[in-house]
């Protein structure tokens, strides 16, 4: 590719990531692919090659976050991961683990809190649920695997406070090989009750990189 060309798409590519992160931002959307095409849609580019991967927009939301959250970020953030903890603290039995934008600190008004769970079947989650009168929704949530291949496991939504919670259940051995993370590919980070109690003390810039195994 030509020199010019290969500038005029790294320079669309970079618009079309800043309006993504915005659209993200500003409009509660989470899913990527959604957030690039409504971006490109708006700013009038067909050009595929200009469409920027998930890091990009990732990286772009947190700049973003950084010079317009200010004390509002921090707080939501914080908010949202001292309700992770609670959630963490009501299913202590299946050793769950904090993933997606609360550990990270991407997290916006509209994130939910996302914990994977571990136990020999999923009606072990559902019995709990009920024992502790909380209600809940079940589907399935779609991950792809370290070999490449996708899978769907169970999930079970439900609300504390204004949070909604969003715990999807894998079996015991999925504790060993964290899914694909969908923002740069590598091992989904996955954090303990205690490395999420510890970022409560650091602030929502101190989260973990998503790629981190």
């Amino acid at each position: 590719m030509p020199r010019r060309a290969l500038n005029r798409t790294t320079e669309l590519r970079s618009r079309v990531a800043e309006e993504a992160a915005r659209i993200m931002r500003e409009q509660g959307v989470r899913d990527f692919l959604l957030a690039k095409r409504k971006a490109a849609d708006r700013l009038g580019i067909v050009d595929r090659n200009a469409l920027p991967a998930n890091q990009e927009i990732s990286e772009a939301l947190a700049a973003q976050q950084r010079l317009f959250g200010g004390s509002a970020h921090r707080d939501n953030v914080r908010a949202l991961r001292e309700t992770a903890l609670q959630a963490m603290d009501l299913l202590a039995r299946f050793k769950p683990r904090l993933v997606g934008p609360v550990l990270a600190g991407t997290a916006t008004p509209h994130s939910d809190v996302s914990l994977h769970l571990f136990a020999p079947t999923p009606e072990e989650v559902a019995f709990l649920l009920i024992e502790r009168a909380v209600r809940y929704r079940t589907g399935d949530r779609r991950v792809r695997l370290p070999g490449g291949e996708h899978a769907s496991y169970p999930n079970f939504e439900f609300e504390l406070g204004q949070v909604t919670i969003e715990a999807t259940v894998f079996p015991d051995l999925g504790l060993r090989e964290a899914p694909l993370c969908p923002i740069g590919g590598g091992p989904m980070h996955r954090a303990r009750r205690a490395e999420v109690a510890a970022l409560l003390d650091e602030g929502p810039d101190d989260g973990p990189d998503e790629d981190e195994p």
